[in-house]
């Protein structure tokens, strides 16, 4: 909202407030993923929270934009669950589920993927990819 609602069109003239509405937000889904050299609960946590954290940062979101966020790990990660590691970096309050990812020829090994469902009024979202996940979709910017 402009710093002074109201506009006159001149001396003695009744002020008419002039109001910009906000821009619609909508539900929206942004992904993302990294992975990890070894499994181990460190660089696990470490890789994760930095996917959280980018993917918030890269889309200018509050933690309240934040519905929930669904990560999936290859069936080569078993030390941690990926949700555990954003609990430490403070969305614990934020729906948080982990599910396994498909067992496909030729997949990335060792990679944690996000899809996380925000409330925003970005026309464009960000998806973030790190790490050896740079290469699952060549097709986004940086």
């Amino acid at each position: 909202m402009p710093a002074n609602p109201l506009s006159f069109s001149g001396p003695g003239e009744v002020a008419t407030p002039v109001f910009t509405p906000a821009p619609a937000r909508r539900v929206r889904a942004l992904r993302g993923a990294t992975t990890v050299d070894q499994d181990d609960y460190a660089q696990v946590t470490t890789r994760t929270i930095a996917l959280v954290r980018a993917m918030v940062k890269s889309n200018s979101l509050d933690h309240q934009d934040i519905i929930s966020i669904l990560f999936t790990a290859t069936d080569d990660i078993h030390s941690m669950f990926p949700a555990t590691a954003a609990r430490q970096a403070g969305f614990g309050d934020v729906p948080l589920l982990c599910a396994r990812e498909l067992d496909i020829d030729g997949m990335q090994p060792r990679c944690i993927r996000a899809l996380m469902h925000v409330e925003t009024a970005a026309e464009q979202l960000h998806h973030v990819y790190l790490e050896g996940a740079r290469g699952l979709r060549d097709d986004l910017p940086e």
